[in-house]
């Protein structure tokens, strides 16, 4: 298909699950920083610090974030960042190599299914914050959520779909005018968290405190899986970068540092003040006036998320053979319709199963990380074929059998069966050796081994998935 075709077809740049050619890709090291940590500075992080203040008091509580976010982040950026950013393809097309071009039916699904998630989750605190921010500045009482936070879901998810009409320029643009609004009101949470509760968070214990090596463990692995969720959000902005080494350092800082910085946000309101929803607190804390403005902030950084994660879902839902030549706008919607019913009619069931929702992050993405990783840097050394991402039969370099790769398979389900040995993402009951390796990294560890196994005795010996070549 020539360029011209290709363009006709899908639209402007960035409304494309084809790849961009290197005069398409505009973001330089700043540009992706800004808008990768702009992704990542949302209102979840507030719940991770949660779930971590049950285990961890604030110090260790946070030690153990960074650390877990930043290994999650690694695992993300050597899976997808390399492939994508050379290639200028999303995430799921990075994984057509390992699973095959029928791959998508296992990464598309796991991306539509995690991003839905993430989103009506986002946008129900929009609607909560905008309702507390009309309360701190004297319009209604709490009875005016039952009003308000559908209709700001809704006009919420309206806003991103116009945003969104203009692809990655929507998405670069938002990020640019919500920039220094989060940075600046992000470290004013902390500081006056830290001003005002200082002495109560010196001494504040968590709940479910019991032993110290597995309550940091649990504390390593909360932040870990919080990061895996990047891997559908990561290759869609990693791809507007010219080459690897201009997306790997703002992938790893823009993306890594922010979730455990804001999660410490949550972490010291849970300890102290027995809620991490800012929106619950902060009229309180700080005052009508300050209350009110950073209650605008964090509207302000849900919205943000919010616009990139349906940016990458639309673009790999445009990798499905019979959405591929829908509209931009059509795959839009797609994205966006099932959010918008979640955040309407089912919001309470978001945040009851926001831990066990986490936790089955970690179940499939840390598999999948590991079967990317081992296959691209050990087992084809780097070599991708650019043209086998798009083609298909079983004669095409990543056709395999009927465009699936056993080996991925194989490998997932080891992944998977392994971490559930190890923890339970319902009950989080554990078993050994859990408190001293947790659950990701062994998962994703076993499956890019199963995955190398069965690749070194059955696929490249059958001359399948374009290793020869």
């Amino acid at each position: 298909m020539s360029d011209d075709t290709v363009n006709e077809v899908e639209g402007e740049r960035g409304e494309t699950s084809w790849p961009l050619k290197p005069s398409e890709r505009l973001w330089n090291r700043k540009s992706l920083f800004i808008v990768l940590m702009v992704a990542a500075s949302a209102t979840w992080c507030y719940i991770i610090g949660e779930y971590v203040g049950y285990y961890l008091p604030l110090w260790p509580g946070f030690l153990a974030m960074t650390a877990g976010a930043m290994i999650g982040m690694l695992l993300v950026t050597l899976a997808v960042v390399p492939t994508s950013s050379r290639f200028g393809v999303d995430s799921i097309k990075a994984a057509v190599p390992q699973f095959g071009h029928n791959g998508w039916i296992v990464t598309v699904s796991l991306q539509y299914l995690s991003i839905i998630g993430w989103n009506a989750l986002l946008l129900i605190f929009f609607g909560r914050s905008v309702s507390r921010f009309l309360n701190a500045i004297g319009l209604g009482d709490e009875n005016l959520a039952n009003i308000v936070v559908p209709i700001a879901t809704a006009g919420a998810c309206l806003l991103v779909f116009v945003i969104l009409m203009r692809g990655a320029t929507g998405l670069e643009r938002v990020a640019m005018w919500l920039f220094a609004f989060i940075i600046g009101v992000g470290a004013w949470l902390i500081i006056m968290l830290l001003i005002k509760e200082g002495d109560a968070l010196a001494v504040a214990l968590p709940a479910y405190a019991s032993d110290k090596q597995l309550d940091f463990q649990y504390g390593i692995e909360i932040g870990l899986v919080s990061l895996l969720s990047w891997w559908p959000y990561i290759g869609s902005m990693t791809r507007e970068a010219r080459s690897p080494s201009v997306a790997a350092a703002p992938s790893m800082l823009g993306m890594g540092l922010p979730v455990p910085i804001l999660s410490f946000v949550g972490l010291a309101a849970i300890l102290v003040l027995e809620t991490s929803d800012p929106s619950g607190w902060l009229t309180d804390v700080g005052g009508s006036f300050f209350g009110a403005l950073a209650l605008l902030f964090i509207i302000a950084a849900n919205f943000g998320t919010a616009v990139a994660g349906l940016y990458a879902s639309t673009v790999g839902i445009k990798a499905v053979p019979f959405l591929h030549r829908v509209s931009w706008n059509v795959a839009l919607l797609i994205s966006i319709l099932p959010v918008i019913v979640i955040g309407i009619f089912f919001p309470n069931w978001v945040f009851d199963n926001f831990g066990t929702f986490v936790a089955y992050i970690g179940v499939f993405f840390a598999p999948l990380c590991g079967i990317q990783i081992i296959d691209y840097f050990l087992l084809r050394r780097q070599r991708i074929s650019i043209r086998g991402l798009y083609a298909k039969g079983p004669d095409a370099p990543y056709g395999y059998w009927f465009g699936i790769n056993p080996a991925a398979i194989v490998g997932m389900g080891v992944g998977v069966a392994v971490y559930l040995y190890l923890l339970d993402p319902i009950s989080y009951e554990i078993r050994e050796p859990f408190a001293l390796v947790g659950a990701s990294v062994p998962a994703a560890v076993l499956a890019a081994v199963a995955y190398a196994i069965v690749t070194l005795v059955v696929i490249r010996p059958l001359n399948k998935g374009g290793y020869r070549s």
